[in-house]
């Protein structure tokens, strides 16, 4: 159902991604540790996608028939096969966990529950539940015609099923929600026999239920846990007469009592337990049940406690140095000589962070503007912001209260901006603001001068270490002008926008990479060499893949590196046969949007914070920006050509999703590796292209 001929469902190309994840997560080729970090990556990923993408199915298909007829499928089959999906997947997680646990015991390493602790650990176990547990347990008693209270998204809870010899056939229920305000982990006391004990939350308190429930007469006592996930989508009022930050507010508190859309249960379960928790959920909408494993929440395995063997973790890469920005006294200065590009996390993400403290104090600064969708939750960002307002610089931040999941961090960084004096513009009306930009102002003896930060990536000290991403740094007039002109149109919206270097969305970034496509075409018809070379996030806009097919078809060789999703089929004959996809999940996770057009041999080189998908085409605030400097186009080149001949965490894009690791004769090149290797080469002379 899910597979059109030309096209690949966008819920079910995601499922597969997370496959991809799942699969690090199996391989026995990274370390262990790491594995155990994918499993949480993996149910951190599914969570979200159950929150926002299948309660977006749900939706569609509570609507009515008639409403029905503009979309391209059926929403109910759909969710059936997100389900069988999902529960193979499910089966698959259980797998490799147990896996991967019993490996962590050959490391003498073991994972303890309430049944297998030491005996010389309980009475440690019982003094930290009374001292750091207890406290925050509130368990609710239910009886069998008592109403579930409302169950909080992303929390985790055990239902408690409480019985007595003499009253077997009338069990009460219970309730109790695991804190998340306590560590899921406990790292127990050394017994002198080499082996580190861990024991998690859940069978703390699951050794504990004696004394939870200890002022009534229960002969038998069990908890199994269970979670729910919400429907996460905000609904916003515009009322005029309210401001978008008490909206936003609303709509949060909201969230939290949205619709349910998964009910995630421990397969053992006893069944009259299992009816009572399922509450609200129709037992017909079996999509919405996964049965599941002991543990739900895996999450919290990405901060499983640290082992001191350094043998289970990847080797660290520290971020290298900028070989044109090392020890530069002016970073600004640096950028008025030449663009400058950054790549992260192989390089430091510090540059950014020093170019907006060096403008903070330079007496010649006069404004700095930026617009923010994601920042650290103890961000050096603000600090520099706030620091160059004290400096006496006009700042403005532009915010985007809207970025989902960031929404409270957002809105704390924009009442502390605002306290601290900072002019905070709120997005655009109708329009998410995703693009990554800084502007900073200067006036000198001989004018003005502007330098413009255009990037991939969010302005976050955190993510930097783990995203792949590319920032520009430039003083050419020709962006930095641009650049103006959209901060200005950030003020005033009513502006009419023109640009001819950098593309804007919704503006013109759909039409302009159109005719980007067209070309090629064009050179392909005459017999030119015509060549697309794509690396992004996700694909999934209509217009664009089949304009994409048509290249194909004219004979322009196409190369995709897509991390996510691809509805986009590669390699069916008359239609992609010229296009060839890999995805690639490794240690670091690709964030880059990045373009190449052969242009009869003058090639065009853009990076971009979007994707070629609708949303980010013609609903939000993108800015895609040409490279125009010759080096920094060799290097952007040669790290996409490393990726494209990655044989060891590259996947084959096909129509059936089989997620085929790229297998061939040649040396083996993992692309993360090797990228590193380049940029440490380049750390020290710049001239190996």
């Amino acid at each position: 159902m899910a597979n059109k001929k030309d096209l690949i469902n966008r819920e079910i190309s995601w499922l597969s991604f997370n496959e991809r994840v799942l699969q690090e997560a199996s391989d026995k080729n990274n370390p262990l540790m790491e594995r155990l970090r994918f499993l949480g990556i993996f149910s951190n990923n599914r969570d979200e996608f159950f929150r926002v993408r299948v309660a977006t199915v749900k939706r569609l298909k509570d609507l009515k028939k008639k409403s029905l007829s503009e979309i391209s499928f059926d929403p109910s089959a759909l969710l059936s096969e997100i389900q069988e999906i999902s529960l193979k997947q499910q089966k698959k997680f259980e797998l490799v966990y147990h896996e991967i646990i019993d490996e962590l015991k050959d490391e003498n390493i073991v994972i303890v529950n309430e049944n297998t602790l030491k005996k010389d650990h309980i009475e440690f176990v019982d003094e930290y539940f009374e001292e750091n547990v207890r406290p925050y347990l509130i368990p609710i008693i239910l009886k069998t015609k008592s109403k579930l209270p409302d169950l909080k998204d992303k929390s985790l809870y055990l239902g408690v099923k409480l019985y007595n010899n003499e009253l077997k056939d009338i069990p009460l229920y219970s309730l109790i929600e695991i804190p998340n305000n306590v560590p899921r982990f406990l790292v127990l006391p050394a017994l002198g026999d080499d082996k580190t004990y861990i024991i998690l939350l859940d069978d703390i308190i699951r050794l504990s239920l004696s004394h939870i429930y200890g002022l009534f007469d229960f002969d038998q006592i069990e908890a199994y846990a269970f979670k729910i996930t919400r429907d996460a989508e905000l609904d916003i009022d515009y009322d005029i007469s309210t401001s978008l930050m008490e909206k936003m507010e609303k709509s949060l508190a909201k969230r939290k009592k949205g619709k349910q859309t998964r009910f995630v249960y421990d397969q053992y379960m006893p069944i009259d337990l299992f009816e009572f928790l399922l509450g609200d959920i129709k037992k017909k909408d079996t999509e919405n049940i996964i049965p599941g494993g002991k543990y739900h929440n895996f999450k919290d395995f990405i901060g499983f406690p640290k082992i001191k063997k350094a043998h289970l973790y990847y080797d660290y890469l520290k971020p290298l140095k900028h070989p044109k920005l090392h020890k530069k006294i002016s970073v600004l200065n640096v950028i008025k000589k030449e663009d400058i590009f950054l790549s992260y996390p192989y390089q430091s993400f510090k540059y950014i962070v020093d170019l907006l403290r060096e403008a903070a104090i330079d007496p010649q600064v006069t404004q700095i503007q930026i617009n923010l969708y994601r920042v650290a939750k103890k961000s050096r960002i603000i600090n520099a912001l706030v620091n160059a307002v004290k400096n006496g610089k006009k700042v403005t931040v532009v915010i985007e209260l809207k970025a989902r999941f960031d929404e409270e961090n957002n809105i704390h960084w924009s009442n502390v901006l605002q306290e601290n004096g900072i002019r905070v513009i709120f997005g655009v009306p109708g329009l998410k603001v995703h693009s990554k930009l800084i502007l900073i102002t200067k006036k000198n003896a001989t004018g003005i001068e502007h330098y413009a930060h255009i990037g991939t990536g969010n302005f976050h000290e955190g993510t930097a270490k783990i995203y792949g991403d590319y920032s520009l740094l430039t003083a050419d007039q020709r962006i930095t002008n641009e650049v103006e002109k959209l901060f200005a149109f950030f003020e005033s919206n009513y502006l009419r926008l023109s640009f001819r270097h950098i593309i804007v969305s919704p503006f013109s970034t759909r039409r302009k990479f159109i005719s980007l496509i067209d070309n090629e075409i064009k050179n392909a018809k005459v017999k030119k060499e015509a060549r697309i070379t794509l690396k992004l996030n996700n694909l999934t806009d209509d217009t664009l893949i089949h304009k994409l097919y048509e290249a194909s078809n004219a004979g322009v060789q196409i190369d995709i590196v897509i991390r996510g999703i691809c509805c986009l089929v590669p390699g069916i004959k008359k239609q992609s046969e010229n296009i060839h996809a890999v995805s690639i999940v490794d240690r670091y996770l690709e964030h880059v949007r990045a373009m190449i057009f052969h242009n009869d041999g003058d090639e065009l080189y853009f990076i971009s914070s979007a994707d070629w998908m609708q949303r980010n085409l013609d609903s939000r605030i993108e800015v895609t920006t040409p490279i125009y400097d010759k080096k920094i186009q060799k290097i952007i080149k040669k790290m996409i050509s490393i990726q494209l001949s990655d044989n060891v965490k590259a996947r084959l894009i096909d129509a059936e999703l089989k997620n085929e690791y790229l297998v061939n004769d040649k040396e083996p090149v993992q692309s993360q590796i090797e990228t590193y290797n380049f940029f440490k080469k380049y750390s020290k002379k710049q001239d190996i292209l």
